[in-house]
């Protein structure tokens, strides 16, 4: 039978619970990424929905003159099409979209829902809007879907409504037992 011994010296909790500061870090490795892209989305969702150009059919910096100049060099022009039926209305679906997931990220609200619905969104942009970006890592859509995959699997541990809402039904599951 083996024997192990820790040799390292990393302080305990606070409380006493003895893990150490990897623990911790581990615990809190997602809220940096869970706060950036909240707020990015809500800060793009209500810059789209504040902007009295975007939200048009034609005209400089309008949804639809972007939608047009991407059509041909999109990977998906159909989907481009789709939203050309109708651009200011695919203008208020994608930034009510970016505040819902944005939201959601940021108080951990049905977080793996959000991180879904913000990787869709992030893909959606990247195969129509920044797909001819070249290299591909100049477009900013990419690197955006990628970030969303870790709260996917992962969700919100810490600091979220999710993490309360699980604490409260252990909890009440505990008391009926």
């Amino acid at each position: 039978m083996t024997h192990s011994m820790r040799s390292d010296t990393y302080p305990p909790y606070p409380d006493g619970g003895g893990r150490d500061w990897r623990d911790t870090a581990s615990r809190y490795a997602l809220l940096p990424l869970r706060v950036f892209l909240g707020v990015t989305f809500i800060y793009a969702g209500l810059d789209k929905l504040t902007d009295s150009a975007f939200m048009k059919d034609g005209g400089a910096g309008s949804i639809g003159d972007t939608m047009r100049a991407v059509r041909d060099s999109s990977a998906v022009p159909a989907l481009v099409d789709l939203a050309l039926k109708n651009p200011v209305g695919f203008g208020y679906a994608i930034a009510l979209g970016e505040l819902a997931v944005g939201i959601g990220a940021l108080v951990g609200l049905l977080t793996r829902l959000a991180a879904l619905g913000g990787a869709l969104i992030s893909l959606s942009l990247w195969l129509t809007v920044s797909w001819s970006a070249e290299p591909y890592y100049y477009g900013n859509d990419l690197p955006y879907l990628m970030a969303w995959i870790p709260l996917i699997l992962a969700g919100a541990s810490v600091l979220s409504l999710d993490a309360a809402w699980r604490r409260r039904r252990r909890e009440r599951a505990e008391g009926l037992t």
